[in-house]
């Protein structure tokens, strides 16, 4: 198989990849056991002096890997650089946290002494995607190499050039050969080094069908997971909003960073009916404005999506709801010529029965459903089999607050867009997976808690 990386603002094939052949699989996990052995030895000041100097590197090179990012998948130059910025941050954060993060604790029992462990469980397999291609990977690498393991990536076929980057900048910081390596592989290849008794636990950020495969897998070998899917995060705006404002968060959260195609990006945008038509014309004002086009140029907020198939999948689901009642305000149409270009649609009259209330849309669609109060808001944002995050927009944050504690999300934003930091837990519930990233409860994931009794 080929894995092939193209650029979606030109259709250009950027680069081929050929497939690792399987001694090249076997001799990547067979590094990483033997790494291991030494690796967990180190002591946290060691761990950290190169995780600080992958977050040097990352800041030296934010231009020319935010390039690389825009090239393989799309977004926009801004967006990109900000993308390896932020990975920085996270390698900064662990590095200065991890050892208090896993400090052993005491526990007063009737033991002469008594405590819990945190050690490091082995090689961690990391099954990332195109979207966030180095985010993504360091959200999980910087936690895992620092907590002791070692991480094998197989990154999505389409940002394998980011991959290679990845896995030279940890190079070029100092981690040991084998502590960190990238598999060119095709998704198929990925249930067979899931089962390999090296491999002691497995990552995965991706789709309900990629997760579902991995985790049965992960269930028969009895290893631990972490699965974090798709999001139809509600995007609440009560009456006693700024609804200007919520307006242009909206639209922040939903287009300028990654044209739509993010998990936690808004993609229902629940609004008390008195103001729905406010909120829409704020929108539509708002999205009049916004220059699609090449995702190199400064000037560009929001650039193409990443392959024809995302864009005619977006396509169909905007078909689909339109068919059952739902109204095109504006957008929803195909740039002319080549690049996979959608302009950002707004739709209203959105019900449920419609394909975007109900199913992640991966692309620039703003669906507003209207509804009476704000009971019927939660009503709404937990009629969804997904539950990664929300957003709720009132000026009566206790009110907001109590909302927030009867959503079925991992997250609440309560005015202000979704993100993700790395001082907060970041997961979800229902069918946008489990397990958490980020924070002490990220990094404490992927170890062994040990308890150490001593009469």
């Amino acid at each position: 198989m080929t894995l092939r990386s193209v650029n979606p603002a030109t259709e250009e094939v950027i680069h081929e990849f050929g497939e690792l052949d399987e001694a090249h699989i076997e001799a990547c996990i067979a590094g990483a056991a033997d790494v291991f052995a030494v690796w967990r030895e180190t002591t946290f000041a060691t761990r950290a002096r190169h995780m600080k100097a992958a977050a040097n590197i990352l800041r030296d090179r934010k231009g020319e890997l935010g390039k690389l990012i825009t090239l393989e998948m799309g977004k926009t130059l801004a967006a990109a650089t900000a993308e390896v910025e932020k990975c920085a941050l996270v390698c900064d954060y662990y590095a200065d946290n991890a050892e208090s993060f896993l400090e052993p604790e005491k526990v007063a029992t009737d033991a002469g002494k008594s405590y819990v462990r945190f050690d490091p469980i082995g090689i961690v397999l990391a099954v990332m995607p195109w979207n966030f291609p180095f985010w993504q990977v360091f959200r999980f690498a910087a936690p895992a190499l620092m907590a002791g393991n070692v991480g094998l990536l197989k990154h999505a076929s389409n940002v394998q050039l980011c991959a290679e980057a990845i896995a030279q900048v940890l190079c070029d910081a100092g981690f040991p050969d084998g502590t960190f390596a990238n598999l060119p592989i095709g998704s198929a290849r990925v249930d067979a080094i899931v089962r390999d008794p090296r491999i002691k636990a497995v990552t995965l950020t991706g789709s309900e069908y990629a997760g579902s495969q991995v985790a049965r897998t992960a269930g028969e070998m009895i290893k631990k997971s972490v699965l974090e899917l798709g999001g139809s995060d509600p995007f609440i705006v009560l009456a006693d909003a700024d609804v200007e404002n919520a307006a242009n968060l909206a639209l922040a959260t939903r287009l300028q960073f990654n044209a739509g195609q993010s998990c936690i990006s808004a993609k229902r945008f629940i609004v008390e009916a008195g103001i729905a038509d406010a909120f829409i014309q704020h929108l539509t004002e708002a999205t009049a404005r916004l220059v699609v086009g090449d995702p190199m140029a400064e000037d560009t907020d929001v650039g193409p999506l990443s392959s024809e198939q995302i864009r005619s999948d977006v396509e169909k689901q905007v078909a689909a709801s339109i068919e059952k009642g739902a109204r095109l305000i504006c957008g929803g149409e195909r740039l002319s010529g080549k690049g996979y270009f959608y302009t950002p649609a707004i739709l209203a009259n959105v019900t449920s029965g419609m394909a975007v209330y109900h199913e992640e849309v991966f692309g620039p669609v703003m669906p507003v459903i209207s509804v009476k109060d704000a009971d019927e808001a939660v009503k709404v944002a937990n009629d969804s089999d997904y539950g990664l995050a929300g957003a709720i927009f009132s000026a009566d944050v206790t009110r907001a607050e109590d909302m927030a504690r009867r959503m079925e999300t991992g997250s609440v934003f309560i005015n202000g867009q979704v993100k993700s930091d790395p001082r907060l837990p970041f997961g979800g519930v229902k069918q946008s997976g489990y397990g958490r990233e980020l924070s002490h409860q990220g990094i404490k994931e992927f170890v062994n808690i040990k308890t150490i009794w001593v009469k």
